[in-house]
């Protein structure tokens, strides 16, 4: 679903019915956190969660993320989201959730030209 920001996340939900007068957004990701504020639609403007997600499509990460505030963060500055990375196949902490674990994806993929060969 696309999140305010306008980028495609897994873990932003909305569900909008006007008619009804009820309408919510959430990160179903912030909120997994208990130490992490109460959402709002700025933090997808700095959240790194939907590039990640567009970078490494393993099945088997797994992410985390907190809202960090800084001392001017009254002011709207110093807000970010941090994001860890685990991955459920090794049981490994991912350093850079971008690129994964290393271990996943390494197995042997045969060549164009042994294919050719055949």
């Amino acid at each position: 679903m696309k999140t305010p920001a306008g980028k495609e996340c897994k873990y932003f939900f909305a569900d909008y019915q006007p008619h009804r007068g009820h309408e919510r957004e959430e990160c179903r990701l912030l909120r997994a956190n208990p130490d992490t504020p109460h959402w709002q639609p700025d933090y997808c403007k700095i959240c790194p969660v939907p590039d990640i997600l567009r970078n490494n499509q393993c099945p088997h990460l797994t992410l985390s993320a907190e809202v960090k505030k800084g001392f001017w963060s009254f002011l709207g500055f110093g807000i970010e989201v941090e994001v860890e990375g685990w991955c459920s196949s090794t049981f490994l902490e991912v350093k850079d959730p971008n690129i994964g674990c290393g271990s996943c994806h390494t197995e042997e993929r045969p060549s164009i030209f042994d294919l050719l060969d055949e």
